[in-house]
């Protein structure tokens, strides 16, 4: 989104163009005020349609509202009208962004089932050409775009920019009474190349509801102020997310800090984490964690929230942590059916407390919360619902009784669309 501004606290979002991205039925606006988008992207070789359809499955059922895939050899692209056969057949209608870079010119006009089998094109303005091939070839992608009604993002990223682009601006930057330091310089060739290319696919005859815009770097401080820049000078719909954020705590952590601050200013309209999958780890992290950052963000909710404590010594016991874990694990596996059967559902709250410090209070302000005892406490665990305490549960089934009250919480209080047919 355009930048905006936060007043009193209240965030102030600037509608922006609202691009469509389609499959069929399955529309998703991107911008215009909708709500942010979660999008993911595959490491299969996409020329493994097996292996590719199934990752673009599990990404889709986690929650990712687009998924890309990379096109980069004719093996590749042949494939690409194929994964959607079999992603139909498998009834998973999540529209398909292909990824484009080098001969993305070539691949689109050799390979017309790829080109209209996928939703959404990605072209990288560093990657399209040098010189005088740079514009023929990038408007070669474009045109192809407009034959086929298909958007676009023009995902300019700090590890592949246009060196002619950058060595004008550096001759620019010479020429001034008081040069820019490097890091500026870099900055506006980021900047620079998205809008300049957007203009150039406008002037190609591609609507502006059609494009959006990434300038993707790694560092948390450069994306703030990239971003910001971009926002304030040109009104297309916005790509976030840090390039190559790491692995695990450190990439989850920069990518957190990079992006909220930016949502929190109503700067972003589609986001991605690129998380470095753990070795043997699902690809599907990342969806999980861009779906935490705007729910824990209040910008958007996708399943119920879990409130659990973290441990001292009056909570010795680890029941409150497995039982927390339980829940959550629970509560993640049953929501692709739930969000189906009770519309709602992901506005339900549930807490997990440890001990009797804070854990009446917190269970209260929950929908249903329980109490678990802790160290030397009466052994013991009240269930809250809806702030009134009700039945005390003992024994070794607490997790299974505790679990089987949540589920009768949500039959009895979202209820079922055919029941409510």
């Amino acid at each position: 989104m355009t930048c905006s501004s936060i007043a009193s606290g209240t965030l102030a979002r600037v509608i922006t163009h609202g691009v469509a991205v389609r499959y069929g039925s399955r529309e998703v606006i991107v911008g215009g005020g909708a709500p942010v988008v979660v999008q993911s992207m595959t490491n299969t070789h996409t020329a493994d349609i097996a292996a590719t359809a199934q990752q673009i499955a599990e990404l889709a059922r986690a929650g990712s509202e687009l998924v890309r895939i990379t096109v980069n050899t004719p093996e590749a692209a042949v494939a690409v009208p194929a994964i959607r056969q079999e992603l139909d057949r498998m009834g998973v209608d999540v529209p398909l962004i292909g990824d484009f870079h080098y001969n993305g010119h070539l691949l689109l006009q050799a390979y017309p089932g790829c080109a209209q089998a996928l939703s959404k094109y990605r072209i990288n303005p560093g990657n399209v050409g040098q010189g005088a091939r740079r514009d023929t070839q990038f408007a070669q992608m474009v045109e192809v775009a407009v034959r086929y009604d298909k958007p676009v993002r023009i995902g300019v990223n700090w590890g592949s920019l246009d060196q002619d682009l950058l060595a004008r601006i550096m001759d620019e930057n010479a020429q001034r009474a008081e040069p820019w330091d490097a890091q500026r310089v870099m900055y506006e060739a980021l900047i620079t190349s998205a809008i300049d290319s957007a203009k150039l696919a406008e002037s190609l005859g591609m609507a502006a509801n059609k494009i959006i815009l990434s300038c993707k770097v790694s560092g948390v401080q450069d994306l703030i102020a990239v971003y910001r820049e971009l926002s304030r000078r040109c009104n297309y719909a916005l790509h976030l997310g840090l390039t190559e954020a790491g692995m695990g705590s450190k990439g989850i952590v920069a990518s957190t800090a990079a992006m909220a601050v930016l949502l929190q200013e109503g700067i972003g309209d589609t986001i991605r984490v690129s998380l470095t999958p753990e070795p043997g780890g699902s690809r599907t992290k990342e969806v999980i964690v861009a779906q935490e950052i705007l729910q824990t963000m209040g910008l958007r909710k996708f399943m119920p929230m879990v409130t659990s404590c973290p441990g001292c010594g009056r909570t010795t016991s680890t029941v409150f942590q497995e039982l927390a874990d339980r829940i959550q694990t629970y509560l993640q596996n049953q929501m692709p059916e739930w969000k189906k059967a009770y519309p709602g559902v992901e506005n339900l709250t549930v807490a997990v407390m440890g001990c009797i410090v804070n854990g009446p209070g917190e269970s209260k302000h929950a929908n249903i919360g329980i109490s678990l005892p802790g160290t030397g406490e009466t052994n013991a665990a009240p269930v809250y619902v809806d702030g009134q305490r009700g039945v005390i549960l003992r024994g070794e089934r607490i997790a299974e009784e505790f679990q089987a009250i949540v589920l009768e919480y949500v039959k009895k209080n979202y209820g079922s669309k055919s029941a409510a047919a």
